[in-house]
């Protein structure tokens, strides 16, 4: 594994129209695109549209959209990723819990349907997750500037 800033271990493919996955992949800008680790299968980034604080997605470094298109070493370092998530956030944050979940298609709610990535959303008792589906708004007691440098500092990068 490879911390933030640095090169990738593998090469990205062209990025396609609007992934914002391969598009923050090939820029060379993990702290602008939000990137908190990079392996040679997959990546870790902070959601730049969170749900709470500390919102990460584990994704892919390959363009794919469907869990039969993954060979089992790119998934296996995704999940890998989850768990690193995991223990930062209780480390950062001291969730109560966390939802993980992969949306796999337009249809199954998946922002990016054509690149495959799992979420990890903190969560606590009495947490206002119901703002941006009542309302489209979101409320964060932080800057993604300061949940970066908390994760980077919690994953131990």
């Amino acid at each position: 594994m490879t911390s933030a800033g640095a090169p990738p271990a593998t090469t990205a493919p062209a990025t396609p129209d609007g992934c914002i996955f391969c598009g923050a992949l090939t820029s060379g800008d993990d702290r602008g695109n939000l990137i908190l680790r990079r392996g040679p299968k997959a990546f870790l980034i902070l959601n730049k549209y969170p749900y709470a604080s500390g919102h990460v997605m584990a994704a892919l470094n390959r363009h794919v959209g469907s869990l039969e298109e993954t060979a089992s070493e790119e998934i296996g370092q995704v999940m890998e990723f989850v768990q690193a998530a995991v223990r930062a956030l209780g480390r950062a944050y001291a969730p109560e819990g966390f939802n993980v979940g992969l949306n796999q298609g337009r249809a199954a709610g998946a922002g990016v349907p054509k690149h495959l990535h799992i979420h990890v959303v903190p969560r606590w008792s009495g947490d206002v997750n119901f703002m941006p589906v009542v309302s489209d708004t979101r409320v964060l007691p932080e800057s993604l500037d300061t949940t970066y440098d908390r994760l980077l500092a919690a994953l131990g990068s």
